[in-house]
C-alpha cells in the first residue's frame, strides 16, 4: 500500500518545534545507518499546532543496537521491548519498528501478551492502535508519512482505529480507555464503528493487566479535560467496568452527567491542570470520590479501590483528604487540630479547588483558620476578616507550646518538689528556680 507523502510544503511540522535532544537521538540513529522517524502524539499534535508533551522516536535499529549507540540509555520492558535515552531529567522513548501478530481464528484469544516481531515502517503504523497516532515525521526529507489516512481523520476531528475495530479492542482492552482519553484531549468524536465496538467489549477490561487499567484511568483524568473524559466513561459503559461503585452512584442520580457534583469537581480540577497544577494520585482520587463518600458515607470504598489495584498509600492519603473537607466545610475545635497534621496543605489545597461546587462559604473557613484559639469559639459568619486586623496564628505555635510545658512545667515542679524537699528553702538557688516558673502566673504555659 502507497502511503499519503505531505512535502514540507503541505504541513506545518518544523525542525524548531522539535526538542534538541530528540533530534540528537534522530541524527545519531541515521548516522549509524539506520531509518529514524518521530511517530504518534508527537508528529499528530504538531499536525494540530499544539505543544507535544514529548516525543518518540521508531527506527529500524533492534533494541540492544540503539543501546550499543547510547551509553545513556538502558533497555526496558518485555511486553514491549524498547530504549530510554536519557538526557539528565528527560528520557526518550526509542522502539524498534514493529508487525502485527499473526491473525487468528475467531474465537481464540486475540490478547497481545508479546509485541516483539520487528517489522518495516508501514507495519509498524498497521500495528498502532488509531489512525492519528500513526503519523510519521521523517527529519531527513521533511516529510509527513501517512500509512492508515490519520491526516484526514486529523481534519474530520475524529478517533478512527486502525483495522477492525473489534478485534484490536479484543487484541488490547486498554485501548478503549485510550480512545477516550484521546477524545477528550484533542476535543474529538470516537468515530461510530469504534464506539460500538467498546460499548460491546467493554467487560474485556477485567481481562487486561490491573496496573496498566489503574495507569491509563490516571491519565485519562490527570488532564485539563478530565470532566469530559468522565462523562465518556460514564456513556460507553467503561466506567461500570473500572470503578464500578461510582458509576452506579452517577447513574442514581436524576440529574444529567453533566450537571452531577461529581462532573464538576473534575471540571475545577482540569481547570487547576491547565494552569499547571499536577495532582497527586491521591487528590485525583478524592475528587472523583468525594460526593459518593457524602451521599453514601463509603461504606467499602476503600476496600474497593484496593480490590482494584490503586495503591493502599494513595487511597489512605485519599480518605484523609475526604476526611479533612469536612472538617474544612464546618469548621470547629477538630480542625483547628487538623492544621497540625503533615497533610493539611494538600488537604486545605483541595478544599479550595472543590467548595464552590457545593456552595461552602470558603472566605468563612479561612476567617476562622486565621483567627486566634481564644476565638474559636465564635461562628465563623462572626469573626472579622484578616483584613481588619486579625493576623493569622502562625502555624508551629500550638507544637513549641507543647514543648515549653514538656520542659518546664509539671516534671520539672515534681523534681523540685518531691526529689529535693530542701529546695523549699528560700534562700536555695533552686528554690528561686521553682519560684521563677510557679510564679509565672498567666504566663505559665498550662494556663494558656
Amino acid at each position: 500500500m502507497e502511503p499519503r507523502i505531505l512535502e514540507r510544503a503541505e504541513h506545518p511540522v518544523s525542525r524548531r518545534d522539535i526538542d534538541a535532544n530528540v533530534l540528537k537521538v534522530l541524527y545519531r540513529l541515521i548516522g549509524a545507518g539506520h531509518v529514524a522517524c518521530i511517530v504518534g502524539g508527537g508528529v499528530r499534535d504538531l499536525m494540530l499546532s499544539r505543544k507535544p508533551k514529548d516525543f518518540d522516536i521508531a527506527t529500524s535499529a533492534h533494541p540492544q543496537q540503539v543501546r550499543d549507540l547510547f551509553r545513556n540509555s538502558r533497555l526496558i520492558g518485555r511486553r514491549f521491548r524498547l530504549v530510554h535515552v536519557f538526557f539528565g531529567r528527560q528520557n526518550i522513548e526509542v522502539a524498534t519498528f514493529r508487525r502485527r501478530s499473526e491473525d487468528v481464528a475467531e474465537g481464540e484469544d486475540v490478547m497481545i501478551r508479546l509485541d516483539n516481531t520487528f517489522g518495516s515502517p508501514e507495519e509498524d503504523a498497521f500495528r498502532r492502535d488509531f489512525t492519528v497516532n500513526a503519523l510519521f515525521y521523517d527529519p531527513q526529507s521533511f516529510r509527513v508519512i501517512d500509512f492508515p489516512g490519520g491526516v484526514d481523520d486529523l481534519h474530520s476531528r475524529l478517533i478512527r482505529t486502525i483495522g477492525e475495530p473489534e478485534l484490536r479492542m479484543r487484541e488490547d482492552p486498554v485501548r478503549m480507555m485510550r480512545a477516550v482519553r484521546f477524545a477528550a484531549k484533542l476535543g474529538f468524536e470516537i468515530e461510530p464503528a469504534t464506539r460500538a465496538a467498546i460499548e460491546r467489549h467493554r467487560a474485556d477490561l477485567s481481562k487486561a493487566s490491573v496496573p496498566r487499567v489503574v495507569e491509563e484511568t490516571y491519565r485519562t483524568l490527570s488532564q485539563p479535560e478530565a470532566a469530559r473524559a468522565l462523562v465518556l466513561m460514564a456513556e460507553l459503559g467503561l466506567l461500570e467496568a473500572v470503578l464500578p461503585m461510582l458509576s452506579a452512584h452517577l447513574n442514581c442520580s436524576e440529574s444529567p452527567l453533566s450537571a452531577q457534583p461529581t462532573i464538576r469537581n473534575m471540571a475545577a480540577l482540569g481547570k487547576r491542570i491547565e494552569g499547571g497544577y499536577a495532582p497527586e494520585h491521591s487528590i485525583l482520587l478524592a475528587a472523583l470520590m468525594l460526593d459518593l463518600r457524602r451521599v453514601t458515607d463509603g461504606a467499602g470504598l476503600l476496600a474497593d479501590l484496593r480490590a482494584r489495584g490503586y495503591a493502599r498509600g494513595d487511597t489512605e492519603q485519599m480518605r484523609l483528604i475526604l476526611d479533612a473537607f469536612e472538617l474544612l466545610a464546618a469548621p470547629s475545635r477538630r480542625t483547628r487540630r487538623l492544621m497540625r497534621r503533615p497533610y493539611f496543605g494538600e488537604a486545605l489545597q483541595f478544599f479550595e479547588m472543590i467548595a464552590p461546587a457545593y456552595g461552602i462559604d470558603e472566605a468563612a473557613t479561612h476567617r476562622f483558620l486565621a483567627t486566634p484559639p481564644g476565638g474559636a469559639s465564635l461562628p465563623p459568619a462572626a469573626l472579622p476578616p484578616p483584613s481588619e486586623g486579625t493576623e493569622p496564628a502562625p502555624a508551629g505555635e500550638p507544637r513549641r507550646r507543647r514543648r515549653r510545658r514538656r520542659r518546664g512545667g509539671r516534671g520539672h515542679r515534681r523534681r523540685t518538689t518531691e526529689g529535693h524537699p530542701s529546695s523549699a528553702s528560700s534562700d536555695s538557688p533552686a528554690a528561686g528556680h521553682t519560684h521563677h516558673h510557679n510564679g509565672a502566673g498567666s504566663h505559665d504555659p498550662h494556663r494558656s
